[in-house]
């Protein structure tokens, strides 16, 4: 009986603790992986907090209207793993963003990398994968 129970409440435990799991999406449910963006744009805001940290950037439009943009990044703990701090993008930085674009095309990408003015590159921690799964590019 004393077995039965122990079982019975270990295997709840473990339910439990597979709840946030579950509730995290997946890159696939959200973003296109055939919908790479790169653009320039002006941090607005670093909003740290989690399950994914976000970057709001102004982006000058093709007709010239600016448009704010939020890219999603990797947890907050993994960005400071990566060598981000919570001085790495102040408002007013100038950035190149590399990224995948929301399946409903909203103004929303799963960041990949992004590069400052100077050449640093700084990896967003994209859900894609890793450094390498956005197209490069070179940036003028």
């Amino acid at each position: 009986m004393k077995k039965t129970l122990s079982f019975i409440v270990a295997a709840g435990l473990l339910l439990l603790a597979a709840v946030p799991v579950w509730a995290h999406h997946a890159f696939a449910a959200e973003f296109d992986a055939d919908k790479p963006v790169k653009f320039k744009g002006t941090v607005v805001k670093m909003e740290w907090i989690n399950p994914h940290a976000w970057i709001r950037i102004n982006v000058k439009a093709e007709d010239g209207q600016t448009q704010e943009w939020m890219i999603e990044a990797a947890a907050p703990n993994a960005l400071l793993r990566r060598g981000w701090t919570k001085q790495s993008l102040l408002p007013g930085t100038e950035i190149f963003v590399e990224g995948f674009q929301a399946k409903d095309g909203a103004n929303k990408a799963n960041g990949s990398v992004i590069t400052f003015a100077d050449g640093k590159k700084l990896f967003v921690g994209s859900s894609a994968g890793d450094p390498g799964a956005a197209p490069g590019t070179t940036f003028k």
